[in-house]
């Protein structure tokens, strides 16, 4: 595409994300955003057992899911649709989502798509620290009471979280997880993922459902001059923890299982193998 026509901000970013990849960065921020305050154990309420926080969250989802309604009403997100639906019946006793991880609108297009098959009312997300603590106004409220949970640089703080997830999993909720960690915006490749959500789904004995979300370009324009993406989430098989592997090995096969199907989607769908600029680079070198 011509990228004459994205706004100066945007093409900054998309010439880290290649620099990034050419450097193996895959799990590093690319946004310019400021540091993020510590999030201490006392400034988060993980399970909502607060009247306040009970009160917040349903304002927060309510003005949150009216919004991006709104958005596709307007044309402003489009999703296409969804595949592999009759994957989703492994919500039913509790389960870790996987989604790939490329803009603020991915976690929504997950929720959209699925919220006729959660058991419970609401999808729970992991995010990262400095969106829970350094927002202000109406994105912050909503980055702090729309059922998120926060990782913390704090150790008793990330001792709340694992507990939380746990409970949250063994009482049958469902938990999304980023396993690339950083956003990489409007990035279509899955990336290397981490190991920390396979290690909560395997310690809650809970199955890891893979989702991906592919990308084509509309012919209509966002503000910054960069095409409007057209939207697909795909649904994997569920990937079961085995018992018998320990919570070490048991968590490396799930995340080799989810990242393998993310893979080969990725590649039935855009029709090329999955490569990135530093592998070409040293074929190249090679020659």
């Amino acid at each position: 595409m011509d990228l004459s026509k994205v706004s100066p901000e945007r093409r900054e970013i998309l010439e880290k994300i290649s620099q990034y990849e050419r450097d193996g960065k895959f799990d590093q921020d690319v946004e310019n955003d400021p540091p993020a305050p510590e999030l201490l154990p006392d400034k988060v309420d993980y399970l909502n057992k607060k009247l306040t926080s009970k009160i917040s969250r349903k304002i927060a989802n309510f003005v949150g899911d009216r919004y991006f309604l709104g958005l596709i009403k307007k044309g402003g997100l489009i999703i296409d649709g969804v595949k592999g639906e009759e994957h989703l019946s492994a919500l039913k006793n509790g389960a870790v989502i996987t989604c790939n991880h490329f803009g603020v609108i991915d976690h929504y297009i997950v929720f959209h798509c699925i919220r006729k098959y959660l058991p419970r009312k609401y999808l729970y997300k992991i995010i990262r620290e400095g969106n829970y603590t350094n927002f202000p106004g109406l994105f912050g409220f909503l980055m702090r009471h729309c059922n998120t949970l926060p990782l913390s640089s704090n150790r008793r703080t990330m001792i709340n979280f694992m507990s939380a997830t746990n409970t949250l999993l063994k009482r049958g909720e469902t938990i999304l997880i980023y396993p690339e960690q950083a956003m990489w915006w409007n990035y279509r490749k899955p990336r290397p993922y981490k190991i920390g959500g396979f290690k909560i789904a395997y310690r809650a004995n809970v199955p890891v459902i893979p989702t991906f979300i592919t990308m084509q370009d509309s012919e209509t324009l966002a503000e910054d001059g960069y095409p409007l993406q057209r939207h697909t989430l795909h649904i994997m098989p569920p990937v079961y923890p085995d018992p018998s592997l320990g919570e070490k090995k048991g968590a490396e096969v799930m995340l080799n299982v989810a990242f393998s199907a993310v893979k080969a989607k990725y590649e039935e769908v855009y029709g090329v193998p999955l490569s990135y600029e530093t592998q070409e680079e040293k074929a190249g070198e090679e020659e």
